[in-house]
């Protein structure tokens, strides 16, 4: 497994004038935090919206296959790259991964935080997931957590740009980036840059790729 394969975590339309044929951008919805019942709403009809998170701004669907589909095309994205899944919280996570002690050593020491972890995939675990490993974070504030425990699953969520692009960096460069979106949440981001990745699938924790939580700090807890 290599660090590019889970690193690219990761609307508008238009209409004429009869007359003058001059295009008319249509502005895309945003949600306040607090209205998580209308954006899960959006989600269980397995549409994408953009919301933010303590690393980068994501956009996100329900772990379905129409979900999936719905956000590749968001990203532009090639379908052999999957999406990374977020979760309301441990105990959700459980019922897709299998979470070594390892793995909930670190997840308890950094998570909800800027951490990632690869995880051998439930043999239960929704067909949307693909392949044997699933790469897991954690709601990292109560309105992701909300909206996560309303849409009534876990969610893929990926950074928000086109895939192999840089990540954006407000709501108007993901209007402008990603407008095939259904809407946004609003809000900003903490850290401005991608999670730290941990490969937690063998017997000792590997670094896919670097970010807010060092090596040293995920060496330290595993040491303590």
């Amino acid at each position: 497994m290599d660090a590019e394969f889970y690193a690219d975590y990761g609307g508008d339309a238009c209409t004429c004038h009869d007359s003058e044929h001059v295009p008319v951008l249509k502005e895309m919805k945003r949600f306040l935090p607090e209205e998580t019942e209308a954006m899960a709403a959006v989600l269980k009809r397995d549409g994408c919206i953009s919301v933010p998170t303590d690393t980068v701004y994501g956009v996100c669907a329900r772990i379905t296959e129409a979900g999936q589909e719905k956000l590749y095309e968001v990203k532009n994205r090639p379908r052999t790259k999957q999406f990374p899944v977020m979760c309301s919280d441990l105990c959700q996570a459980k019922t897709i991964a299998e979470v070594s002690d390892c793995a909930e050593k670190l997840m308890h020491a950094f998570m909800p935080g800027p951490l990632t972890v690869i995880l051998k995939k439930k043999a239960d675990a929704p067909a949307a997931i693909h392949g044997d490993t699933v790469a897991v974070r954690l709601a990292v504030s109560e309105p992701l957590r909300k909206l996560i425990e309303e849409t009534g699953m876990p969610i893929f969520l990926t950074s928000a740009n086109q895939s192999g692009q840089k990540e954006c960096a407000s709501l108007d460069e993901i209007e402008e980036a990603c407008p095939l979106l259904d809407g946004m949440m609003e809000g900003t981001v903490s850290f401005g840059m991608a999670s730290t990745i941990a490969d937690c699938t063998g017997d000792a924790v590997r670094i896919l790729r670097n970010g807010p939580i060092t090596e040293d700090m995920i060496q330290s807890v595993m040491e303590g």
